[in-house]
């Protein structure tokens, strides 16, 4: 069982995570791939065009802001596939990903392994999130919800914001802090991953998050 290394307030949780959100959303951005550095995430969030970010970029930065900002304005709504959904349309709209806000109808690759994820309509998505929610310890329960929607491959594109939004939604609400994987352990972090995708263990996986990507403040 996983020890809380947080304990904060929900009130407390969304203080601190609006005051690392441009840390987070530059940790998310490059995790999907997005090469930009913290110091044009910054001006990005203050609406400064650095001539550095492409159109195509700015476009998924713009999808990460709006969807933090829905999260934080729906901390308290119930944790269903149809608020995943929701989450994805405020993530990709605008960039050309389709189904926009539903399933993939088609399969993926996997870039870094042979495996693939099974069809949305092959999948009970209702049934898997329902077993995780069920988890009692709550840190277990967000860091499982992470790496689920990751390995479940809902969506065309965007998975990995996805299931940074979904998560970090539980983590504040329940005062877990927030996650997010340090760009400079992406390497690594995808190492555990893939092992994770094709194991469907998330042993390894779980204990690297935990020492590496918690982020959180202790209530005095």
């Amino acid at each position: 069982m996983l020890k809380s290394k947080y304990n904060m307030t929900k009130e407390d949780n969304i203080f601190f995570a609006k005051r690392k959100l441009v840390d987070n959303i530059y940790k998310s951005a490059n995790l999907e791939g997005i090469e930009i550095t913290l110091a044009d995430t910054y001006s990005f969030m203050n609406n400064v065009n650095t001539g550095n970010i492409s159109v195509d970029d700015m476009l998924k930065l713009k999808g990460l802001k709006d969807a933090w900002e829905f999260v934080l304005n729906t901390i308290d709504e119930e944790l269903t596939i149809d608020y995943i959904k929701k989450v994805h349309f405020e993530i990709c709209k605008g960039q050309n990903i389709k189904p926009l806000g539903d399933f993939r109808d088609k399969g993926v690759g996997i870039t870094g392994t042979s495996w693939r994820p099974k069809l949305p309509s092959e999948c009970d998505y209702e049934k898997e999130l329902k077993e995780i929610l069920s988890i009692e310890n709550p840190l277990e329960k967000c860091i499982h919800l992470f790496a689920y929607i990751q390995r479940a491959q809902m969506f065309m594109d965007g998975n990995k914001r996805v299931a940074n939004l979904v998560a970090n939604k539980e983590m504040i609400r329940l005062g877990q802090g927030i996650i997010a994987v340090p760009v400079s352990k992406i390497g690594e972090y995808f190492t555990l991953l893939i092992e994770y995708y094709e194991t469907n263990n998330i042993s390894k996986l779980e204990k690297w998050l935990y020492d590496n990507c918690l982020d959180g403040i202790d209530d005095v």
